[in-house]
């Protein structure tokens, strides 16, 4: 599980940490962009609903790999609409672990799809 940190002297962010570490010799996994596609290829609807569904396509990923949010070590949110922030937020609650991961979120312009609103992509290790 990756060492996740803050310096001192910088301020402890509530929802991501500023680095995480992780040690010579453990596996890495790399996810892809998970997005709120459903297990039947239909998107799902609404930011919370997306995120909910790119949360658990992205925790698919994890578990056949035998990790878990906990061993994230890096994630990258990206969304297309500064509005859908709270949506998100809620539909990504659970993502957010103790000590939370090194995160970055950027707003972008569109994704693969016009009707994507959220796209998940982290680094995971153990």
């Amino acid at each position: 599980m990756p060492r996740k940190f803050n310096p001192p002297g910088a301020p402890a962010p509530a929802f991501y940490s500023h680095g995480a570490e992780v040690a010579a010799g453990q596996r890495m996994v790399f996810v892809s962009g998970q997005v709120g596609v459903l297990p039947d290829g239909k998107l799902a609807d609404g930011i919370v609903e997306q995120t909910r569904t790119a949360v658990a396509n992205l925790k698919a990923v994890l578990a056949a790999a035998d990790m878990t949010p906990a061993d994230v070590a890096k994630f990258t949110f990206y969304l297309t609409d500064e509005k859908n922030f709270d949506g998100f937020a809620q539909g990504a609650v659970e993502l957010i672990q103790s000590p939370p991961a090194a995160t970055t979120l950027v707003y972008v312009r569109a994704l693969a799809s016009p009707a994507m609103l959220v796209e998940i992509e982290a680094v995971a290790a153990k």
